[in-house]
C-alpha cells in the first residue's frame, strides 16, 4: 500500500513548454542503464538477496573505476 506521504508529485511551471527532466529523477535513471550492462544484473538469477547486493556493490565498483580511469563503457552499437 502507498501512503499518500511517500509520492511526491511536481507541477512544471506554467510558461514551460515541452518535456523537462527532474534533475535526481534523471541520476537515478542513469544509474541504473548503467547497472544494466553487466549481465547477471539484467535478469534476477541470484537465489540470495545478499548474492544480488553483492553484485551490485561489484557492478558500481567496476563503474566507478571505470568513472576514475576515464575508461568507456564497450557496446556493440556503432561497430
Amino acid at each position: 500500500m502507498i501512503d499518500s506521504q511517500s509520492v511526491k508529485t511536481s507541477a512544471n511551471a506554467p510558461a514551460t513548454r515541452g518535456f523537462t527532466p527532474l534533475p535526481h529523477r534523471w541520476t537515478v535513471e542513469r544509474t541504473l542503464g548503467q547497472l544494466m550492462f553487466h549481465r547477471r544484473l539484467a535478469r534476477d538469477y541470484e537465489a540470495l538477496p545478499a548474492r544480488s547486493g553483492a553484485m551490485i556493490h561489484l557492478a558500481m565498483i567496476d563503474l566507478m573505476a571505470r568513472r576514475l580511469t576515464g575508461e568507456s563503457i564497450p557496446t556493440w552499437r556503432g561497430a
